[in-house]
């Protein structure tokens, strides 16, 4: 399928535009910037959107408010037919919309359709929680009292995403929102604006089955305008954001500045540990997964390998094998294992960073250097050992660099898994019992995610997703990660005839 097909199939035309409460509700504002989406696979541009003002984000907001007045009060189960219906229509656009993610943001086909495969395990995961948003009743102290607590919708909810995982996660966020009961407001990131909008259309086609508008809404924009609007707009009480630590920690204080709640998905620096009873084979190739796929924009990336020293020069010479197969080009083409960086500025970063490792001590077993024979935004995977932990190791630099440390003893290697400031995923590699059990203790791994025998990458929708430290805190996706979405109410009954006081008070008044 080629672009121009992709974009049809999804409705995309030349002009496209960047805020919609509906169906036949896209918005056109009268300061609207009109901006290019460019494919990091060539740099060309593939389609033009007209971005959101001021005005057009008040009116979005406006829609959901009373949007929300009435969707809060549907039937739970029935959220979830929308939400069931919305898992449908995306197995029957999954192909366009894998490629669209493949031709905007340059991740390989097999993973733009994993992508979309993830969109519509959430919405089956949040279809079953429908019936399931339950509570819990707790005895009372005093007698012919009950009490119990409920959870009730939130709000509007603000999902700001980013480029990395252009469906997916704002899928992990919308699909529980609404069947909560509430409605959410998407700003999809700048830099793949058309999967946000190929999305929405989809989205539309199933409010217009319900005769809904302004559950799902969509506003594109800049940051500095439209997300900065998102993030400080009271009306808003939720806002989960994917992003950078640094853009984390201001949208975490805008958002508490006004006492409102965030779902934070930021930085990770995600190691794995490979033992001496490890099974080579199976480490290398998930490391290599880890490290390699999506060209090291994951925030799951594999970015460290802490190898024990006794057997770390075998297992890097298996690892190189591996990367020595790796081939580089064309999401699109099935032969191909690693697609394009997202942007040019990613690959200056990624210039800088290998540049940093080499003054710090570093050598350069594999890769490091640009391809743009390929295209602008091409690189390779990158593999350098490192004498110790330095300030470049513990910096997350989103690319294909995996750095590769040493140590002698279990509790050194743990130690220095955690000795990064973020905590999103880990993992170790080992057949002894008592090695993986101290990982999963709480000694071990001070990530969010702790994994034995498999990566860190490629997390499945049943468990909460989300990690410590510079990472966030909060958490998205399975488990009980729908409470976040809503507010608690505890509630106690006196079906008794006297009016008893806790902690046996007297407070005798005639």
């Amino acid at each position: 399928m080629n672009t121009k097909h992709v974009l049809h199939a999804l409705h995309l035309d030349a002009v496209n535009c960047g805020a919609c409460t509906g169906p036949d509700r896209w918005l056109f504002g009268k300061e609207a910037k009109k901006e290019i989406s460019y494919s990091p696979m060539t740099g060309e541009p593939i389609a033009q959107v007209l971005y959101a003002d001021a005005a057009v984000y008040d009116t979005v907001v406006d829609d959901a408010l009373r949007a929300f007045q009435t969707w809060c009060e549907t039937p739970a189960p029935r959220r979830g037919h929308l939400i069931r219906d919305l898992g449908a229509i995306l197995r029957e656009y999954w192909e366009p919309l894998s490629e669209l993610v493949a031709l905007e943001m340059g991740k390989i086909r097999p993973e733009g359709v994993g992508e979309v495969q993830e969109m519509i395990d959430i919405c089956e995961f949040a279809t079953g929680l429908s019936r399931q948003l339950y509570g819990m009743t707790t005895h009372s102290e005093r007698p012919r009292h009950r009490m119990m607590e409920q959870w009730h919708p939130l709000g509007p909810i603000g999902i700001i995403s980013a480029f990395n995982f252009p469906v997916a996660v704002w899928a992990w966020n919308a699909a529980l929102a609404t069947v909560c009961g509430d409605v959410s407001i998407w700003k999809p990131s700048s830099q793949t604006p058309l999967c946000g909008i190929a999305v929405q259309h989809l989205v539309n086609r199933v409010m217009s089955d319900y005769g809904l508008t302004g559950i799902m809404n969509l506003v594109i924009g800049p940051g500095k305008t439209i997300g900065d609007r998102l993030v400080n707009d009271p009306r808003i009480p939720l806002i989960s954001f994917t992003g950078s630590t640094r853009m984390g920690r201001h949208v975490s204080r805008s958002v508490a500045d006004r006492f409102g709640r965030t779902i934070l998905e930021l930085g990770g620096n995600n190691a794995v540990i490979v033992t001496p009873s490890a099974d080579f084979e199976m480490a290398a190739r998930s490391i290599a997964f880890g490290a390699v796929g999506t060209a090291g924009q994951r925030c799951t990336s594999t970015r460290r390998i802490i190898v024990q020293a006794e057997i770390a020069d075998a297992f890097i010479q298996r690892l190189l094998t591996l990367y020595r197969r790796v081939r580089i080009g064309n999401p699109l083409d099935d032969t191909v294992l690693m697609g394009p960086l997202v942007s040019e500025t990613a690959v200056k970063e990624f210039v800088g960073a290998v540049a940093q490792c080499q003054a710090e001590g570093g050598d350069i077993l594999f890769g490091g250097n640009p391809l743009p024979d390929l295209g602008p935004c091409y690189v390779e995977p990158t593999i350098v050992r490192m004498p110790t932990q330095t300030d470049i190791v513990r910096h997350e630099t989103f690319a294909p660099i995996l750095y590769v440390l040493t140590y002698n003893t279990l509790e050194e290697a743990v130690a220095l898994h955690n000795d990064v400031p973020q905590g999103l995923s880990s993992a170790i590699f080992t057949l002894n019992l008592r090695e993986a059990e101290y990982f999963l203790s709480h000694v071990g791994s001070d990530c969010g995610i702790a994994n034995v025998n498999i990566g860190t990458s490629g997390a499945e929708i049943g468990g909460a997703f989300g990690g410590e430290k510079e990472t966030g805190g909060g958490r998205e996706s399975g488990s009980d990660a729908w409470r976040a979405y809503m507010r608690r109410q505890t509630n106690t009954i006196n079906w008794s005839e006297d009016l008893p006081l806790a902690q046996g008070i007297s407070f005798n008044i005639d």
